[in-house]
């Protein structure tokens, strides 16, 4: 094993490649490039609201097994598979033209884009925490603004050049074989067995701890669900927005690029936001912020106040998924490990539940009302809900 290889600065930087890859590429290229497919396919928003929906239920399915811990064989191996796996399916996304083939593989994308994530995260985090040097995590989770920010580049750029929807999506799967490469070198396998917990190890505690054993888990879990649907239409369609206004089309090179700047260091801020007042509080701060951009986007026709309305999307929403994740182990975390787990794959299910409902939902009211000002405006409120029912 190379010097590079063991050192936890190389990991952490592994593992913002990895999420660069699966998330900020292969989970979310698809907002750049749908602008080219709606002019090149003629793609209606219902249906590119379904396509959307559709990977978000594949991450939903595959975050849930990740966490399951029951899947066989060395994780690392899951990990670089959902790596692959994303790096195929984006380049697939060029071979076909039917609407139920789009379906299909956005959610294989889904699926192996959770499994990076999962795999990667329990790997690295692991290593730094056992090096001392669990502080790096930021610079892993940064990798999906990472990933959003270099997927606006390369969209804009290749565009530039003549390069169709096809093109696009044939880039983005190369893009993340090499980023794949380069993280399989900087994240080893680990040769030390993990620790089996079976059922007769649970204490009675655990057994029957539940998620939703107070008014406040309930809450919280509602919350999830709610944020899950207030970030995702913008996150899906904002490109789509700027296109479609004459008085936007300047921003939409540099729109998503934003969404991506705001995102990297954001969870290293809002932790040492939540560090002075409280978790509750700092997540309810973030989606306050984020109802604000959410809403931006929405009704300004100001390239400034559009961008800046995208820069608070981008600030908060990867915050508050973090923030969520956390109160959620705080809630349960007397009750063990069994419990944890519970808590997280509800909360994860509630987010899952959201997620897919916002482009569905968006797509139906794009039919209704000819834009998605209604739909982003409802996002917006959902926040504003979500944000009331944490700190209550």
């Amino acid at each position: 094993m190379s010097p590079i290889s063991r050192s936890p600065a190389a990991l952490a930087f592994g593992g913002l490649l990895a999420l660069a890859a699966a998330m900020g590429i292969g989970r979310f290229v698809y907002t750049p490039i749908l602008p080219f497919m709606t002019d090149g396919l003629q793609l209606p928003p219902d249906d590119a609201g379904l396509i959307a929906s559709a990977n978000f239920l594949g991450y939903l399915a595959g975050a849930l097994a990740g966490a399951s811990r029951s899947l066989p064989g060395n994780p690392r191996l899951w990990f670089l598979g959902g790596l692959l796996a994303s790096a195929l399916t984006s380049a697939a996304m060029a071979l076909t033209t039917s609407l139920s083939l789009f379906l299909l593989i956005r959610f294989t994308s889904g699926v192996a884009s959770a499994f990076a994530l999962v795999f990667s995260t329990s790997l690295i985090l692991e290593r730094l925490t056992a090096a001392g040097r669990g502080g790096l995590s930021a610079l892993h989770f940064a990798g999906v603004g990472c990933g959003i920010a270099f997927s606006a580049i390369l969209v804009t750029l290749l565009a530039h050049l003549g390069a169709d929807w096809r093109g696009l999506w044939l880039a983005s799967g190369a893009a993340t074989l090499c980023f794949l490469l380069v993280a399989a070198f900087l994240v080893p396998s680990e040769p030390s067995p993990q620790p089996v917990t079976t059922p007769a190890q649970s204490s009675p505690d655990e057994a029957t701890a539940s998620p939703f054993g107070s008014a406040s888990r309930i809450r919280l879990i509602l919350a999830y669900g709610l944020f899950g649907f207030g970030y995702v239409i913008t996150a899906t369609f904002v490109n789509t927005i700027a296109r479609a206004n004459p008085a936007l089309q300047s921003t939409e090179a540099f729109v998503w690029l934003t969404v991506g700047l705001c995102a990297a260091p954001s969870i290293y801020v809002w932790n040492r936001i939540a560090a002075r007042m409280g978790t509750r509080k700092g997540f309810a701060l973030a989606c306050v912020l984020e109802a604000a951009g959410v809403a931006l986007t929405a009704v300004s026709t100001a390239p400034g106040l559009f961008l800046f309305g995208a820069a608070l999307l981008g600030a908060t929403f990867m915050g508050i998924t973090a923030l969520g994740l956390m109160e959620a182990r705080r809630e349960v975390s007397r009750d063990g490990p069994a419990a944890i787990r519970q808590m997280l794959a509800v909360l994860t299910a509630s987010f899952g539940v959201g997620q897919m409902a916002g482009p569905w939902v968006a797509g139906q009211m794009y039919h209704l009302t000819g834009s998605f000002t209604a739909s982003s405006l409802a996002a917006a409120a959902a926040l504003v809900v979500a944000a009331a029912l944490v700190v209550r």
